[in-house]
This record gives C-alpha cells, sequence and structure tokens, in this order.
C-alpha cells in the first residue's frame, strides 16, 4: 500500500504489521507507574501527607504522647496525689552527670529549706556534699495501672531518701512533673472523645439535612445559625454550670465530654450537608434510589466515603479546640474538679499575678497545652492538603 504526497508526489511505502493485535498493549507500564495505578485512595493520601515533614513529625509527636498517657503511672516518679511537705513550691531542679570532676551518671544535689522571715518564702539551696543519683526501672510509690493492676515499678525515681522534682513541686509538695503526666491523659482523651460525638452528629445531621432537603434542612441550618452566633466561652460556662457539684468526678468528665461535642458538631454538620447536597445529584445515586437502597445506606455507603478523607482532616483541626475548651473551663473552675487531673486543673494554681512571680514552674503545663496544640493544627493541615484532589 503506497500514498503520494500532495507536495512532491513522491510515493510513502506505508506498512501494516502482520502481527496479531494486542488489546493490553496500551496498558504496560513500568514498575513505579503500576504501584499508583493500583493504589487506593488513602495509600494515595499517605505518600502526598508524606512529603509534608513538619506534618509527619506532628504525627509521631502525637502518637508519642498518646503512648505515653498509655502508661503514665510507670514514666511518672510520683503518685498523682504524693505530697512532699517538707518540698513546698520546691523550684525544679538541675540535672548533673559530673560531681568534682568525676561521672557519676544522672543525679541531682540535696536540698536545704530556709525561711525567709522577711518575705516569709521557702528558700531552696543545694547542697553539693549530698549527691542523689536517679534511680531507673526502680520501685517508687505504690499503684494500681489503669486501676487494674497493683505495682511499683517506675521508670525512674529519686534517690533513698531523696527527692526529684524536675519541674519543681506545687503549693502542696505535689510533683509537677508527675501531675502533667497524669493531667495529660485527661486532657488528651477528652478531646478524641469529643470530636468522636462531634462526628457522629455532624455526620448524621448534616447528611440529612443534604440529601432530605426541604424543612429538615430549613430548621436544622436555623439552629446551626443560633448555635454558632453565642460565643463559645459563655455557653461552655452555662453548659458547665448546670452540672450538679454532687456528680462524682467520673460523670463530670463525661459531661464536660459531651458538652464539648454537642457544640462542636455545628461546623462539621455544614461541611457534610454541602458535600451532599452536590453529590445527591450524581448519577450513581439515582441507580442506588432505582434498586431500593435506602436514605441510611446511600448516606453511609455511597455519599460519605466519597469526602471521607475531609472529613478526618476537619475533625483532626477540631480537636484542638476541645482541648483548649477543657482547659479553659477547668481553669474557670467550672469544668473538671479534684481529685481529677487536667492541664486545665494544673494551670488554676497560677491563677494569681504574685503566684507567677514567685513561682513560675507552675506555668509548666501550659507548654504541653501549646505543643499539641501546634502539632493538631499541623497535622490538619497536612492531611488536608493530602486530602485534596486538586493538589
Amino acid at each position: 500500500m503506497t500514498v503520494s504526497l500532495p507536495e512532491s508526489g513522491a510515493p510513502l511505502a506505508h506498512y501494516v504489521s502482520p502481527a496479531p493485535f494486542d488489546p493490553h498493549a496500551v496498558d504496560v507500564m513500568t514498575e513505579k507507574q503500576s504501584q499508583v495505578y493500583q493504589a487506593s485512595q488513602l495509600r494515595l493520601m499517605w505518600w502526598k501527607f508524606k512529603k509534608h515533614r513538619i506534618a509527619l513529625f506532628s504525627l509521631y509527636f502525637l502518637a508519642l504522647f498518646y503512648a505515653i498517657i498509655a502508661i503514665v503511672e510507670f514514666l511518672a516518679p510520683y503518685n498523682l496525689h504524693t505530697r512532699n511537705v517538707d518540698y513546698i513550691h520546691s523550684p525544679p531542679q538541675r540535672v548533673h552527670f559530673f560531681h568534682e570532676g568525676s561521672f557519676v551518671g544522672p543525679f541531682v544535689y540535696g536540698r536545704t529549706m530556709t525561711l525567709d522571715m522577711n518575705t516569709l518564702r521557702r528558700v531552696y539551696t543545694d547542697n553539693t556534699e549530698k549527691v542523689e543519683p536517679i534511680r531507673f526501672f526502680c520501685r517508687g510509690d505504690a499503684y494500681r495501672f489503669w486501676g487494674l493492676v497493683e505495682s511499683n515499678v517506675r521508670l525512674f525515681c529519686p534517690a533513698k531518701d531523696g527527692q526529684l522534682f524536675l519541674l519543681g513541686s506545687d503549693r502542696l509538695g505535689r510533683d509537677v512533673l508527675s501531675r502533667i503526666l497524669y493531667g495529660a491523659r485527661i486532657s488528651l482523651t477528652i478531646g478524641l472523645l469529643g470530636i468522636t460525638m462531634s462526628f457522629v452528629l455532624g455526620i448524621t445531621i448534616g447528611g440529612l439535612a443534604g440529601y432530605k432537603g426541604g424543612v429538615f434542612d430549613l430548621i436544622v441550618q436555623r439552629i446551626i445559625e443560633v448555635l454558632q452566633s453565642i460565643p463559645s466561652i459563655p455557653l461552655w460556662m452555662a453548659l458547665a454550670a448546670i452540672m450538679p457539684v454532687t456528680w462524682s468526678p467520673i460523670f463530670i468528665y463525661l459531661g464536660i465530654t459531651a458538652i464539648l461535642g454537642l457544640i462542636d458538631w455545628t461546623g462539621l454538620a455544614r461541611a457534610v450537608r454541602s458535600k451532599l447536597l452536590a453529590l445527591r445529584e450524581e448519577d450513581y445515586v439515582l441507580a442506588a434510589q432505582l434498586m431500593g437502597a435506602g436514605t441510611s445506606r446511600i448516606i453511609g455507603r455511597h455519599l460519605v466515603p466519597g469526602f471521607m478523607s475531609h472529613l478526618i482532616a476537619t475533625a483532626t483541626m477540631s480537636i484542638p479546640g476541645m482541648i483548649l475548651g477543657e482547659t479553659a473551663l477547668s481553669f474557670l473552675g467550672l469544668g473538671l474538679r479534684p481529685p481529677i487531673t487536667s492541664w486545665g486543673i494544673l494551670l488554676t494554681e497560677a491563677r494569681s499575678v504574685s503566684v507567677i512571680a514567685f513561682y513560675p514552674w507552675l506555668l509548666f503545663p501550659t507548654i504541653p497545652v501549646i505543643l499539641v496544640i501546634l502539632a493538631f493544627n499541623f497535622l490538619g493541615d497536612g492531611l488536608r492538603d493530602a486530602a485534596d484532589p486538586y493538589k
């Protein structure tokens, strides 16, 4: 078979391959292309998420924090309520490794307390003649691991007949570091439980409003507008104030969690509603309706999974608000109450300017609050970018 070029008129040979046609020849891909082509949506998100270095570091940081709260009894050098009445408002002790030019290992110097008669303040001075080595994997205060198993083994302990206050002590002589570790269990879990409740309410109410529309959607939008128009802190305070003072600490904990979850669902519900308003007109939704699928199945199996990655990113960025809400309520005395300890309760020790001026180490609980809030925000940014199909 020959064809002629119109420009020159010279014939151009054109050959047809006699080999059998292979319809899959166009699908031949390199190994890397095949991995991308066959990867699931979650794997694609993970590959994009790993490129966000700060978000990846934040994920590891938060995983470390949540691992710590699982074994906090083992990590804390003292029990939550252990008092050292001879070391009230003791400042943080410095860890040393060398004593008089010789390597001793991690240790602290013993302390001597004197009372300043002019200011009536306790003054602590290091006794460099008294070396108190830090013991590791030692036996200290007895505890019940998660309230179930009796033990007294701890990661590190003070020396025999010595004291160890790496972050100082409070007005009752309790170790600040140990109380921060115990408080992390409450402050971090209350955010997860609250966002779980918010997640369920937001998907359920927002999904029904977006899919059904009509009067139900109108009522839900007005409720959301009313709730979002009320300042968060006064609303939290009003709801927390109605909880009876006779409730046990566990009921108070669950009540604060419910308050945070009931207030925070509005933003997530609006996000779900807006997505479902667009997706409910797709052909696969009509096909599911014609096959007899119910409303709950269409929303749960066909619509919500399509933007679940966006919901996860939104929920992750809502957790810091719940942690701050619990901290604010506890700081104001309307949230959790002793004997339950959270970071907000620890900050009540530093509510006066004089205490901050004389005992600034009582502000140390703000450090984990700031770090965790930043980590959750960076993690949310990374998840949002990884879930964005246009990036």
